[in-house]
């Protein structure tokens, strides 16, 4: 029986990596599946056994391996993007979790190495298969994993609220669109009908 915890407490401890490798879309609503017992302790493989034993403690529920359906721990790896096949086409750039990605429409984009968690969400929009994932060489450390979690989060959520707001001024773009169109309707309908009100006035005159 899972001990009752807070979503908080048990999404501090994930990686903050945002890769949806959990059947999550993200860290913190596999935080709140777990905390509400609809997910097991053991479907984040950046987390690995370190944190599956993070959680364990935190839960009072037993230590278990890796759930192997949901991938394996890798080495720590960084998107690399081929700048001379790029086509600017950005649409790697919403993609990414946490605003690894930099560069503008028609312009070459490139990785921000320090701030890319090598999650691989950017390789599917790419239409021009110009981006690869490629370790970095470096050992995998938990306690440095942790340690950027909590700007990754932070990272995540400025990207989360730039989409939201981008997705309402594209609505309200639209509508205002759709306003402008019915008004010009309305008033070419209203032009028409005084017309026709003439006509008939003077037909009857």
């Amino acid at each position: 029986m899972i001990t009752a915890a807070p979503a908080d407490a048990i999404d501090s401890l994930l990686p903050q990596t945002q890769c949806g490798q959990c059947d999550y879309p993200g860290c913190r609503p596999y935080a709140e599946a777990i905390a509400s017992g609809s997910a097991a302790i053991n479907q984040c493989p950046p987390g690995g056994n370190e944190l599956i034993t993070e959680l364990a403690a935190l839960l009072d529920v037993p230590v278990m391996p890796l759930s192997a359906s949901h991938g394996a721990t890798a080495a720590p790896a960084i998107a690399i993007i081929d700048e001379t096949v790029c086509i600017g086409c950005a649409l790697c750039l919403p993609a990414c979790p946490v605003d690894a990605i930099v560069g503008a429409r028609r312009l070459m984009h490139t990785v921000i190495a320090a701030e890319c968690t090598g999650c691989g969400l950017c390789l599917p929009p790419c239409p021009v298969n110009c981006i690869s994932i490629r370790p970095t060489g470096a050992p995998r450390d938990h306690a440095a994993q942790r340690a950027a979690s909590g700007r990754l989060r932070q990272r995540f959520l400025a990207h989360q609220q730039r989409l939201s707001t981008r997705g309402h001024e594209r609505h309200g773009k639209k509508n205002g669109v759709a306003a402008d169109a019915a008004a010009r309707k309305r008033a070419t309908l209203d032009r028409a009908l005084s017309r026709a009100r003439a006509r008939l006035a003077k037909n009857t005159a």
